[in-house]
């Protein structure tokens, strides 16, 4: 019994895309950038998101970037998402110069982007830091619209690309605080001690007063 299982294991869990739905690290991948420049392990794009995307990715290798994207649901123990990123660009780098790598972790909603020496020069760390932890963190958080926060982060670095200035990262309104009826703690028992002084301060009025009264007749 267990010769005929061990086959169809073995088939299966090749069958299975990398970074699917187990806890990956950056070995788990083949030692080639996809072609495709996508792979959605997270399985979080539909088939249109995934075509337009892939579709922008390949359109910067008019600017003489390889670029990738990656999804994923969650991380091998002990693997942070900037050394996963950082570990699979160099897998898929091949010595080749001018590749960039977009990273989005589902688990905790994260993203990295790392680059080579080559695109640093027109991308800077910097930039790339801010563009995954500010401008596609926000989307990310914020139900998690992952379409919505690559095409900010590549809307970002395509306008440096182009010889633009850096948009910067999204402008978070301030939240307005709602005022309550309701009383707090420190004000409910603030309100108490006003009860109690005004009590203390009428029968310090009155009780003299009748004093007075009953013994002056």
């Amino acid at each position: 019994m267990t010769r005929l299982l061990l086959p169809l294991v073995l088939s299966m869990a090749l069958l299975m895309p990398a970074g699917s739905a187990f806890a990956v690290a950056a070995q788990d991948f083949q030692l080639r950038a996809p072609e495709a420049h996508l792979i959605d392990g997270a399985e979080v794009l539909s088939r249109a998101t995934n075509g337009e995307l892939s579709k922008r990715l390949e359109h910067l290798e008019q600017d003489h970037i390889n670029a990738n994207l990656v999804t994923l649901r969650r991380l091998d123990y002990g693997v942070d998402i900037e050394t996963f990123a950082e570990d699979l660009l160099q897998r898929w780098k091949d010595g080749e110069e001018g590749s960039l790598l977009i990273v989005v972790e589902t688990a905790t909603n994260s993203a990295a982007i790392k680059a080579d020496s080559s695109v640093q020069q027109r991308l800077p760390d910097a930039l790339l830091v801010s563009t995954a932890d500010e401008t596609m963190a926000l989307p990310l958080r914020d139900g998690d619209r992952y379409r919505q926060a690559v095409n900010d982060g590549l809307n970002r670095l395509e306008t440096v690309l182009a010889g633009g200035e850096d948009p910067g990262p999204p402008l978070v309104a301030d939240t307005p605080e709602l005022v309550s009826n309701v009383p707090t703690k420190e004000e409910t028992a603030e309100s108490k001690a006003w009860v109690w002084i005004s009590v203390l301060m009428v029968l310090g009025t009155l009780i003299p007063m009748a004093t007075w009264w009953v013994f002056s007749r």
